[in-house]
């Protein structure tokens, strides 16, 4: 029976054309399946390995400035407290008691804007630690010991000197207080010589709450330092305490953390791409922990920092959103021959290859295709597409809040460094910029502008009265000179003013013009006395071709005279007047 029943089943394919099609619609199925789902499988996998990748990118920018927002402030200050004329004249003479005196009173000054309300300061020559702390602990004996190279705990002050010039950064991490600082520790030489080294802290442990320890599924975020040592993690016994003077630890680095000695060189490699500025952030997947993880880099360039993004593309891509198309697939391809085929290349692949490229221009920055996709047809294809569309839109809006962010920051961090934080008006960097982007081939005119008897109004009504008078006297010569010429201030109770396309009678005019402004009327102090304030100014025409050296130094001659003649005057640098430049009176 079973030999009749196949020839009947022979005769009865023979005899019908719709069982020929459906034994062609078999074999084609089966001849087209395997390679179909083996495209499927690549396109799934190169779509999601792209959409990872532009995840980890976007990703790591957004963890980078995050965690610079936190920290600029703080080494910003620090390197502005370095560069003090003060504190530099008191490390070459630490034994001058006025010279402490400015360089305590400036030190102080700057702890009261330190976001820990504290500072230390290790004069080089003699080793003698300075310090006062949130609560004024300190005051009036700021001296606490004197450091040496025979004390182990005084490792991190040599450590720091031998990097070289600039602040640098170490991070001490308290376990039973659960508490990480970073302290800024900032250089100060002159020429080769090291002047001492000073800086303040910053409390990490908000900063480490907001940024690493993110609930974010399948996303570890973590910051190391130049050699990899973890700084900052969710992890505490991740940290690296002390990276300055401990020898690193081979299990508190992120390589440790990566399995294959090839990847741990390509990590090496990313670093290195994204702090040489070829790059503003990196990716590529490593195997950690035994598993596929996209690793993303990042540089805070301010800091010397890398952050680190390990990501898990399975937990934050779910690949079984892809698994409608492939049902789909097989229902298309189960149910016609030749117009599956056809259908399938049009309505399938095709569109995912398009959804691909929309990836890939997402990916450049492009987002407008994938914005244009939600129009499509309303399928599995056309529903992914649209969740695609919905995911493209949030990137972009983030992106978009993203860089708005960055271009505040940056726009903050320029007139951070570009204004005097006492007056509002240009600090000398800002009038160097000016002074360089102005029209050399115009006639300029440079005024230098000095408070007469500034000492004895600080001694006389104290400190605080001082730097009221350093803001009103800013106040008066920047309404006096116009908005079409700059003041700045060079520097303690100096200013500097530059005058626009002038000529030599314009810019007397324009010197007694200031005089005026001050002598007006006098300065209202905190306390409700009043003083009378005069300047000297010396003021010089700068001639095409000038440099800033040369016109400030006959600017200076002229204020050198005008103190020399009195004060509360005016006196033009003339060659003829002025046979040579002698060295300026130090008196105020």
């Amino acid at each position: 029976m079973g030999e009749g029943s196949s020839i009947g089943l022979r005769e009865t394919i023979a005899s019908s054309l719709r069982g020929r099609v459906l034994i062609l619609v078999l074999l084609g199925f089966a001849a087209v399946a395997v390679p179909a789902y083996g495209a499927f499988n690549w396109i799934v996998a190169s779509t999601v390995i792209q959409l990872g990748t532009l995840f980890a990118e976007k990703q790591v920018l957004y963890d980078r400035y995050r965690g610079l927002d936190a920290l600029m402030r703080e080494v910003t200050l620090a390197e502005t407290l370095a560069g003090s004329q003060s504190i530099r004249d008191w490390a070459n003479d630490e034994d001058d008691a006025a010279l402490r005196r400015r360089g305590i009173a400036e030190l102080e000054h700057f702890r009261q804007s330190f976001a820990d309300k504290s500072y230390f300061f290790v004069i080089n020559d003699s080793g003698n630690y300075y310090f006062n702390d949130a609560a004024n602990a300190y005051a009036g004996g700021q001296y606490r010991y004197t450091v040496s190279p025979d004390n182990p705990r005084d490792n991190w002050y040599y450590s720091t000197v031998a990097l070289g010039e600039g602040c640098h950064l170490n991070v001490d991490n308290d376990a039973n207080l659960r508490v990480t600082k970073v302290w800024m520790n900032c250089v100060i030489r002159e020429g080769r010589r090291v002047l001492g080294v000073l800086g303040t802290g910053i409390d990490l442990t908000s900063f480490i709450q907001e940024v690493v320890n993110v609930p974010q599924v399948g996303i570890t975020s973590m910051f190391v330092d130049r050699q990899g040592a973890v700084q900052a993690h969710r992890d505490q016994n991740m940290v690296d305490l002390r990276s300055l003077t401990a020898e690193m630890s081979a299990k508190r680095t992120v390589f440790s953390l990566i399995d294959r000695p090839a990847d741990q060189q390509a990590l090496r490699e990313l670093m290195e791409t994204v702090a040489a500025g070829k790059a503003v952030a990196q990716s590529r997947f490593m195997m950690v922990d035994g598993k596929e993880t996209l690793v993303g880099v990042g540089y805070l360039d301010k800091l010397g920092w890398f952050n680190v993004t390990l990501m898990d593309i399975d937990a934050i891509i779910d690949k079984r959103l892809f698994l409608p198309i492939g049902l789909l697939l097989a229902a298309v391809m189960g149910l016609v021959a030749v117009v599956m085929v056809l259908v399938f290349k049009q309505q399938v692949l095709d569109r995912i290859r398009g959804l691909q490229l929309v990836v890939l221009e997402a990916r450049n920055g492009n987002y407008g295709p994938a914005l244009a996709m939600s129009a499509g047809t309303q399928d599995e294809i056309g529903r992914l597409s649209g969740a695609f569309t919905e995911m493209a839109l949030a990137v972009s809006s983030h992106t978009q809040q993203l860089e708005s962010r960055v271009r505040q920051r940056t726009e903050e961090l320029e007139a951070l460094a570009f204004r005097d934080g006492q007056t509002g008006i240009a600090n000398r960097r800002g009038f160097l910029s000016v002074f360089d982007e102005s029209e050399p081939a115009q006639r300029r005119g440079l005024l230098l502008v000095d408070i007469d008897h500034f000492k004895s109004i600080n001694d006389t009504f104290g400190h605080t009265a001082g730097d009221a008078v350093i803001a009103e006297v800013a106040r008066r010569i920047a309404a006096s000179i116009g908005a079409d010429n700059i003041c700045a201030r060079w520097g303690g109770d100096e200013y500097i003013v530059l005058l626009q396309n002038t000529a030599p009678q314009l810019i007397r005019a324009a010197a007694y013009g200031v005089i005026a402004a001050i002598n007006e009327r006098p300065v209202a102090l905190p306390g409700g006395d009043e003083v009378l304030v005069t300047v000297s100014i010396g003021a010089c025409l700068a001639e095409a071709g000038d440099s800033i050296e040369t016109v400030t130094e006959m600017a200076d001659a002229a204020l050198y005279m005008a103190k020399d003649a009195g004060r509360n005057r005016v006196v033009t640098f003339d060659l003829d007047a002025i046979p040579r430049l002698r060295p300026r009176n130090t008196a105020t």
